[in-house]
């Protein structure tokens, strides 16, 4: 599939696979230097502007190492990029950690998956049909006595 891509700043990495034909995420890159705090979260701007396809989203998902080394994550996971949408791409990360932490210019800072979505037109009925499960949620299923 091919996608259409704008860079705002020519020094600035496209998004690209570590492991072209296994991997499911393209890394994003950041297109400046910042510092998160622990505790506190930042809007850091990627330099790209993508055309995703209609009937396609692209969805920002967290890199596992920054999570596990240093507490920091997406903090929309996943964060919904619309096939309408021509602005910049940005990730809003959270430093969970205890330390701040440092994004340099071109660090790996998150995932980006584009997805075929399916558009939907609601059905207004009366009465929805019974199902096994029921009307029980948040935990209920396997729960016994509830």
């Amino acid at each position: 599939m091919n996608i259409k891509v704008e860079k705002l700043n020519d020094q600035v990495k496209l998004p690209e696979y570590q492991h072209f034909g296994e991997d499911a995420g393209l890394d994003l890159h950041a297109a400046e230097e910042v510092i998160i705090k622990s505790g506190e979260y930042e809007l850091i701007k990627t330099g790209l502007k993508i055309a995703v396809p209609k009937g396609y989203a692209a969805f920002v998902y967290p890199r596992s190492g920054l999570a596990l080394k240093h507490g920091i994550t997406v903090l929309n996971a996943d964060g919904v990029i619309d096939s309408g949408y021509r602005g910049e791409v940005a990730v809003i990360l959270i430093n969970h950690g205890s330390e701040d932490f440092k994004i340099n210019f071109n660090d790996r800072i998150a995932q980006l998956i584009i997805q075929k979505v399916n558009l939907i037109e609601w059905e207004l009925v009366d009465d929805l049909e019974e199902s096994d499960r029921g009307s029980g949620g948040f935990g209920h299923t396997g729960v016994k006595g509830k």
